[in-house]
Order: C-alpha cells, then structure tokens, then sequence
C-alpha cells in the first residue's frame, strides 16, 4: 500500500513534479489560441495552417490519452511520465524553432503525443504514492493548481507574444520540464501494475487516431474543393467503422464498447460532444475574434478570457455539491443554456466594442454555464458505471470532450463560410464570426435538450469526483481509481484502474 504523506518532504517533491508535468499541457492547451494572429504573420500561414497549429496536437492528445495511462501501468508510471515530459518538452523546442508552419504543425502532433503520455501519468502518480488518508486532498490540490495554470495561461500567453515572442509561448516549457524532470527522478517512487494486462490495443489506438485525422483534413480542406477531400472523408468514416469492429472483437480493447451499455454513460457523453465542440470552437474563434476584428493586442485578448477559466476554479466545488443535492439534470441542462446565452451576447462584440459592456458580460454568462454544467458532468460520468471501470469511463469522457473540441475547430470555419485569408481581414471575419457563434450557441441548446430529456439521478452510493477545483476549458478533468481506496462518500470500495 503506498505510505507517503502529503506533509512529508517527499509528498510536497511528488506534488510539486505532478504539477508542474500536468501544468505544461495545461499552459499549451490555452496559451496557443491567443498567439495565433502573431503565428499566421510571421509564417505567412492561411486560417488552415493555424487551424492545424490547434488541431494537430489535440488529434495526438485525444487519440492516445487512454493508451497513454495504458502505458504507465504497464512499463511503469514514474517511467513514462517522466518519457511524457522529456517529448513533450523537446517537441515544445521544435515548435519554437519551427521555419515554417508545416514543421510546426508536425512538432505540434508530437507535442500532443508528449500530452498523451503525461497528462493521465500525473494523477496516476498521485494515486499510486500517497497514503489513502491523503491522497483525496493530494488530488485537490493538484487539480487547484492545474486550475490556476489553465486561469494564468492565457494572459501569459499574450505576454509572452507581445514581448519576448510567440515562440516562447512554447519554449517556456523546456525550462519547465528541466525543472521537473531531475524532482521526478529523485522524489517520485516507481510504481506499476503490468500483471494485470493483457496485450496493448495498439490497433484500435492507430485506428481511433487516424480516423480523427482524415476526417480533420477532409473538414479542413472541404474549401479546396478537390476529389481528395470527399475521398479523405470516406476513409475517415471507414477508419471509424474499422475502429469500432476492432474494439468490439478484442479481448482487451481500448475502449470496450460494452461500457456504452449505460444509458446514462451514453448520454453524458452526447452532452459531452455537443458542449465541448462549442466550447472548442468558441476559444479558437474568440482570440482571433479579440484581435482581429476588435484590435486587441494577444496579451489584451489572453487577459479579456479570464473570466471565465477564473469563475470554474472559485466555483466549479460549490456547483459539484449543489448537484449532489439536486441531481444533474437540472444543472446539465440549464448549465449549456447559460453558456448559449452567453454567445449570443458576444455577437455584440465588433470592431467598436466596450470590454465593460460588450465582451465582459458575455464572458461572465458563459463563465457561470461552465460552472454549472462542468462538475456535474464528471460526477454523472463517474456514477453511471461501475465503479472499477470510473477511471476508464472518465478517460473516455475526457476522449470524446477533445475529439468534440478537435472537430469543431476543423468544422466551423467551413459552416461559417470563413475564407482561408479571412483572418486578415476583420470585416470578414466578424461577419463569419457571428455565424460560427449561433452554431455554437445551437449546439449547447442541443446538448441541454439531450441532458433534459435522458439524464437520471445519481445512485447514493455512487463515486464523487476528487478534481473538485478546476479550472478546465477544453476537456472535463480527469479522474482514476484509486486501488482499494474509499471513492464515495459512503465509503463504497473501489478496483484498480485499468
């Protein structure tokens, strides 16, 4: 049974490691958006190339997130977080180096690879070191400080682009993972458990990956009109189709489809893909939107976005213990509305538009949305299968929130009719961004109608989430089981995560 202590000098190394490892990802998933402009001008990239800049490290991200804690189990978990930060730190390089964007899209894709294996790696670590009696708050304060970075990110991001340049917003990761690559080494104790693993799904993750890929490009490149990109669709679908048989036959898949046999799971998962694809496609859009159409320097834009990250870490506890009172139907389905409402308000933020009146407003609107409908997702998602499998079901929940985000970013500058130089131009782009925001609005308002009409209430006895302070925009926090640890309120017993 894991004995360190969170007082002890070693649990503050381990929690100190597992922060700063987590809080890398963290930075990039929301520093990147507000460099954009600042990345288009100085690589002469049109909207797709900034649109892959994004893209490509969520695809690696979220087709290799369940594998990646795979792996930790298997080889080691101190091992490959500690292979996680080192690519993902020498991929940081590449990208600050990049010549042009094509190399800093493909550093990009191994950036989210670097991703994969760290993120879930992390908390695994935390779960497997600390003694039970600390280890709930050992998840906290992990997740607090996660949620600090995710607030601080994009105001360092706009920092950083205004001053020293873009390119720090990824060099400033290597300083980072030097900092925690020797702690790790020294402090963090190795733990595994490949004895309860069978082969890896090596098929169904290439699968997954690649399907995402092709259907990514056809939605980029749709505005080309060549035979390639219905040709690229068609494969995508059939890599989709291939993914699922392969899950469906293996004895050990990735993703064992039968957990979609809950009802609940299934449903909490369709809210999942509609609110998150907004919520993806609304951070691409508003940096740009920022600074293009209202001329707001990238550290203007990063600080203008605060709210909202700064309103899920203060609240995001008080709405998950309002949904233990209440059940999550009523705040997953008032929740997405609340954030439809808000992107309804910013379109009235043009090229004259008042922070104070305009921007500001909708930003507190979408901010308590989140808020509301965050935490109760990730506890209904735990609570909607057996408890041994809450790890994978919220690995997977995570999964479908980035592939939402992901193909939301490839889909809503061809719904909305944006141009491949439409970013340089802010009448264009204002008119294009006022229809991406009903879509977004849209789909949220059909995430709520699914919440309301399928999601149930909680059994008592279900598991709670630990991540409770968080600050995550692009995906809902994930969580592990812990082995032969207390996850519920009541006390109910846990298995070993997969």
């Amino acid at each position: 049974m894991p004995d360190v202590r969170l007082a002890s000098p070693q649990g503050k190394w381990i929690l100190l490691t597992t922060v700063l490892g987590s809080g890398m990802a963290m930075l990039d998933s929301t520093v990147v958006n507000v460099a954009l402009p600042r990345i288009g001008r100085d690589l002469d990239a049109d909207l797709a190339a900034l649109q892959w800049t994004v893209n490509a490290y969520m695809l690696t991200l979220a087709g290799l997130i369940l594998l990646g804690g795979s792996l930790g189990d298997r080889y080691g978990r101190r091992r490959v977080f500690v292979v996680g930060v080192v690519w993902f730190a020498v991929a940081s390089l590449l990208c600050g180096i990049a010549p042009n964007a094509g190399v800093l899209i493909a550093a990009r894709a191994l950036q989210g690879i670097g991703g994969a294996l760290l993120t879930p790696g992390s908390l695994a670590l935390i779960q497997a070191s600390f003694h039970p009696d600390d280890r709930a708050r050992a998840v906290g304060l992990w997740s607090g400080f996660g949620g600090i970075g995710a607030a601080v990110g994009p105001f360092l991001g706009g920092w950083l682009v205004d001053g020293p340049g873009w390119r720090w917003v990824f060099l400033l990761n290597v300083p980072l993972a030097l900092l925690c690559v020797p702690v790790a080494v020294r402090h963090v104790p190795e733990s595994g458990d490949g004895g309860r693993h069978g082969r890896f799904d090596v098929l169904g993750a290439a699968l997954g990956a690649l399907s995402l890929a092709l259907v990514t490009y056809a939605l980029i490149e749709a505005q080309e009109g060549s035979l390639v990109v219905p040709l690229t669709a068609v494969a995508g679908v059939a890599a989709g189709i291939a993914f699922v048989y392969v899950e469906r036959r293996r004895p050990d898949p990735m993703m064992p489809l039968d957990i979609f046999s809950s009802r609940q799971f299934t449903a909490v998962n369709l809210v999942t893909l509609c609110v998150y694809a907004a919520f993806g496609g609304f951070f691409f859009l508003a940096a740009l939107q920022l600074q293009v159409v209202v001329g707001y320097s990238a550290l203007g834009a990063g600080t203008a976005l605060l709210p909202t990250t700064a309103l899920m870490l203060l609240f995001s506890a008080r709405s998950g213990a309002l949904a233990d009172r209440i059940g999550p139907r009523i705040p997953l389905t008032v929740g997405p509305l609340l954030c439809a409402a808000g992107l309804l308000l910013m379109l009235r933020v043009g090229p004259d538009a008042s922070y104070a009146v305009d921007v500001l407003p909708a930003l507190l609107v979408l901010g308590l949305g989140m808020v509301t409908l965050v935490a109760p997702l990730t506890a209904t998602v735990l609570a909607s299968v057996n408890t041994a499998r809450a790890g994978l079901a919220s690995g997977i929940n995570n999964a479908a929130a980035r592939a939402a985000g992901l193909v939301a970013v490839a889909a809503l500058p061809l719904l909305a009719g944006m141009g491949e130089e439409a970013y340089r131009s802010a009448g264009a782009f204002d008119e294009a961004f006022g229809r991406a925001m009903l879509i977004c609005a849209g789909l949220l308002v059909l995430g709520a109608g699914v919440a309301l009409a399928t999601v149930r209430p909680l059994p008592p006895d279900c598991r709670r989430p630990e991540c409770r302070h968080h600050g995550a925009i692009t995906a809902p926090p994930l969580e592990g089981v812990r082995g032969r640890a207390r996850v519920s309120v009541e006390g109910e017993e846990a298995g070993a995560e997969g």
